[in-house]
């Protein structure tokens, strides 16, 4: 493989109302909205990198179910994973910030959540974890260790 000095900088999302998923994200991140420069708003940059959210009229993403407030169609092409200790807990809060549980992914051992607008994202273990050999995960079958 041949030496690169790229690196990602900054991960952009499309959004309808960039000011909502900021603050949604903000909050299950803890990371604050820290400035807007025209279409984006940005979270506080953590590990060298940035978080945004760019007003577009129709994003490209969203919940592949069709239910919900997202207006976009069809299963994001890229998502966030997220780690949390305990992933039950994590959804639950991520409920009542006003994240939910697209319908669809009962089957695959992964907690998928949508944001407000649609974008999936997974909640998944801090620590390792096993896939089986058709890539499903089973965190969600065990309670989370204590």
């Amino acid at each position: 493989m041949a030496d690169s000095s790229a690196q990602i900088n900054a991960l952009i999302v499309d959004a309808t109302d960039p000011e909502r998923l900021a603050a949604f994200w903000s909050e299950v991140l803890g990371r604050p909205v820290v400035g807007r420069t025209g279409p984006y708003v940005w979270l506080r940059r953590e590990n060298g990198l940035g978080l945004g959210f760019q007003r577009t009229d129709a994003p490209a993403s969203g919940s592949g179910s069709g239910s919900g407030s997202g207006s976009g169609s069809g299963k994001n092409r890229v998502h966030i994973d997220i780690a949390a200790a305990d992933p039950a807990a994590e959804q639950r809060r991520i409920e009542g910030l006003g994240g939910r549980r697209p319908e669809g992914y009962e089957d695959g051992g992964f907690l998928v959540m949508a944001d407000p607008e649609g974008n999936e994202f997974c909640v998944i273990p801090a620590g390792p974890f096993e896939l089986d050999d058709e890539g499903r995960a089973h965190y969600l079958d065990r309670p989370a260790d204590r």
